[in-house]
């Protein structure tokens, strides 16, 4: 089981990564919620783990602390949630503010977050609300390489756009999505945050 890693990122481009532990490049999927504290490429980063075996492909998802990856492992425990599902809710809104959604049985919160229906909102705060009290509080799409559509991702709109795609967001929401913030000057990760505040704190 590969619990930790520590190297060089190598590139990042929602939610995918890559991270060289001398020499050895390992591709990780992960929450925007790790992409936010990542460094600059070419900078030193440690990311705590977690390996998904399925008959097709082992996946490694990787987070920028422990008690992340332990919400994320909580979240997996929960019926109809799965790792893409668990990411999306890390991507859209904080550790913090899912216990709020879980505390005060707010499924509308949830039910803005890619692929999460009313039904697996309220499954989520049947089966989380004594779950959460175990986990430590978190501090607080260009698809891979190897699944390229062949079309260069050149701006950080474009950027953003793949990543809030690969999250599960349809085509024409995340296009709408990026439309309505002001990207001027603004890195992917900046873009991506901010039209994600925005559908999870619409009214």
């Amino acid at each position: 089981m590969i619990g930790r890693l520590r190297g060089e990122l190598v590139y990042k481009q929602p939610p995918f990564l890559m991270v060289d532990v001398n020499g050895v490049g390992y591709e990780l999927e992960a929450p925007m919620s790790t992409f936010y504290d990542l460094p600059l490429q070419g900078g030193q980063v440690t990311l705590f783990t977690h390996l998904a075996i399925r008959e097709d492909a082992h996946v490694l998802y990787g987070f920028i602390s422990d008690s992340e990856r332990a919400l994320f492992r909580t979240l997996l425990k929960v019926s109809g949630v799965g790792a893409k599902m668990a990411l999306a809710i890390l991507s859209g809104m904080s550790a913090e503010e899912f216990a709020l959604c879980i505390q005060r049985d707010d499924t509308a919160a949830l039910v803005r977050l890619p692929g999460i229906g009313k039904k697996t909102a309220e499954r989520l705060i049947v089966e989380m609300r004594d779950r959460l009290d175990r986990i430590e509080p978190v501090s607080g799409v260009s698809l891979p390489r190897a699944q390229s559509t062949g079309v260069a991702v050149e701006t950080p709109q474009s950027d953003a756009l793949g990543a809030l795609i690969a999250l599960g967001y349809k085509p024409n929401d995340a296009s709408r999505m990026v439309r309505s913030v002001e990207c001027e000057n603004l890195s992917s990760e900046e873009i991506i945050r901010l039209a994600l505040r925005a559908v999870v704190t619409k009214s």
